[in-house]
């Protein structure tokens, strides 16, 4: 079953549970899916589709941080929900101890040593961490990466 088609079933059983705000999510993902398929002009592959909702949990963790910096905890709760439905359909997420390990050894690879290294090694470290099949977060593999280069 591929993950339009799990999204669709999940959508109609939330609706038969009256699950509004999962039903919401789900119908924004679906949108969210098709825009994607229509800019390619073509079927989405897996990869393609865990990047769309990759960029859905990070606009929900953008938001997050601006309503609790704005003292709107009440929209930050909803925005957390809907991120935690969007993330329940993702591949588990890379660790930090394995993120570490693989920025560890690009930079021997490369003979990294500065700061200015940062772009290759990133570029690399990522190729590596996304061929393991799991959810991989640029943010946390570039504060790896700027620890062990500065």
């Amino acid at each position: 079953m591929t993950l339009s088609e799990r999204i669709q079933s999940d959508l109609v059983n939330a609706m038969k549970r009256k699950e509004a705000l999962k039903v919401s999510v789900l119908r924004l993902t679906k949108a969210a899916l098709k825009n994607k398929e229509i800019e390619l002009r073509k079927p989405v592959s897996p990869d393609e589709e865990n990047q769309v909702l990759q960029t859905l949990v990070k606009q929900r963790t953008e938001s997050i941080e601006m309503f609790e910096k704005g003292g709107r905890t009440d929209l930050a709760e909803k925005e957390t929900l809907e991120r935690d439905i969007l993330r329940s359909y993702l591949p588990e997420a890379v660790e930090g101890a394995e993120i570490e390990r693989v920025v560890v050894e690009v930079v021997k690879a490369l003979g990294a040593s500065s700061a200015k290294d940062i772009g290759a090694v990133m570029k690399e470290a990522l190729v590596r961490l996304k061929g393991t099949g799991k959810t991989v977060d640029g943010k946390a593999v570039n504060a790896v990466v700027r620890a062990k280069l500065s």
